[in-house]
């Protein structure tokens, strides 16, 4: 196999240690690979000292691999697989204590970063072969999507004067353009794309750029589709839907802000009983932000659960069933800190506004007065 630089390092660094022991003349680093035959062979990756010498491979059952009178090998095995070997000559034999203890550190050594070499070759072959199944998916889906477009827009053409079907062809069309954002953003991220939560917290990954949104950009553009969407799917399933009495004139990074909704809505529907009412309600703070509430009526989550939810991979007990990763909340609350607001979940609707039910869950976020509007 092919070793690393790092590897190659980390060698030399290893063998150079034996400078000091005048009673070892040479040593050479093999590494084991498929001959020809059945028949591995060993093949030099490193010697000590450095000379203008290449030096052959060995097959195992080679002769010149076994033990001459004043060499030996130690093997670099990990779990019965026989990874390379350390070819030890010296002036005497045996080895005093401290030299014989010094080469095994040193093979063992040698040993654990074959293993890492290998694992990291290994892993980078899979990465390689998942972008690329990955471009290949996403080069097929845009075919697809393409139709989709085409289509949507010759319906709409079809739907002059009519407006109440008009809006759901609009609709559709606007889905579309999000699916495409998603598409791309995908296709970006070999390039490492991403944005962190916080510079002291390089884990969590955020939107990449190109879903957020310019700084700036009004928040009803970006909100009117998504209620839309979220009437379209309470009338399907046949619940009531309390759509805001006003979208916020808010403008940030809109983008950010309706990923968050759109995964706050996905929850109160996917999660709360079929016919429990699902709303969205919008009303300013008294700082110059906004609170946005996504509010269902179906039972509170459990309080052992309303912190826990938050964290990557946790589900609470009512989606348990259901397919998800865990994620959305959590990045729901990334995405409201990296805003400047908050995101909490209020065990009442009613706790916010009056007007809304007793029972039921209620997600709150709170977003900071408008940068232009900051004193």
């Amino acid at each position: 196999m092919a070793v690393s630089k790092r590897f190659q390092s980390l060698l030399q660094c290893q063998l150079a240690q034996f400078a000091d022991r005048p009673d070892v003349t040479s040593l050479v680093v093999y590494v084991a690979e498929a001959g020809e035959g059945e028949a591995p062979h060993l093949v030099p990756v490193g010697q000590w000292p450095l000379v203008n010498r290449a030096l052959p491979a060995v097959a195992l059952d080679n002769p010149l691999s076994g033990a001459a009178d004043l060499r030996r090998w130690l093997p670099l095995r990990d779990q019965g697989v026989l990874l390379g070997a350390l070819r030890v000559d010296t002036l005497q034999l045996p080895w005093p204590e401290p030299l014989r203890q010094r080469l095994q550190a040193v093979a063992l050594c040698l040993t654990e970063g074959l293993c890492l070499d290998l694992e990291q070759q290994r892993l980078q072959q899979q990465l390689t072969a998942q972008q690329q199944q990955l471009g290949v998916l996403l080069h097929q889906l845009r075919n697809p999507l393409a139709a989709l477009r085409t289509f949507g827009q010759l319906l709409l053409r079809r739907l002059d004067g009519d407006e109440r079907n008009r809006t759901l062809v609009e609709g559709l069309l606007q889905e579309e353009r999000q699916l495409q954002r998603y598409v791309e953003a995908i296709s970006h991220l070999g390039a490492g794309a991403l944005v962190a939560a916080h510079d002291q917290e390089p884990t969590p990954l955020l939107l990449p750029p190109s879903l957020g949104s310019p700084s700036g950009q009004p928040l009803v553009a970006l909100l009117a589709p998504l209620v839309q969407r979220a009437a379209a799917t309470a009338s399907l399933q046949a619940r009531p839907w309390h759509g805001p009495d006003q979208l916020p004139p808010w403008r940030g990074d809109s983008g950010a802000v309706v990923e968050i909704l759109a995964n706050l809505l996905e929850n109160a529907f996917r999660y709360s009983p079929a016919g429990s009412a699902v709303g969205l309600h919008c009303q300013p703070t008294p700082s110059g932000g906004w609170r946005l509430v996504v509010w269902d009526g179906g039972p509170p989550i459990a309080a052992e659960e309303r912190d826990a939810i938050f964290a990557r991979g946790v589900r609470g007990q009512r989606g348990a069933d259901l397919p998800g990763t865990g994620l959305g909340l959590a990045l729901a609350r990334d995405l409201a800190d990296a805003l400047g607001g908050r995101l909490e979940l209020v065990a009442s609707p009613a706790a916010i506004d009056p007007a809304l039910p007793e029972q039921g869950n209620a997600f709150s976020l709170e977003l900071p007065a408008p940068a232009a509007a900051a004193p």
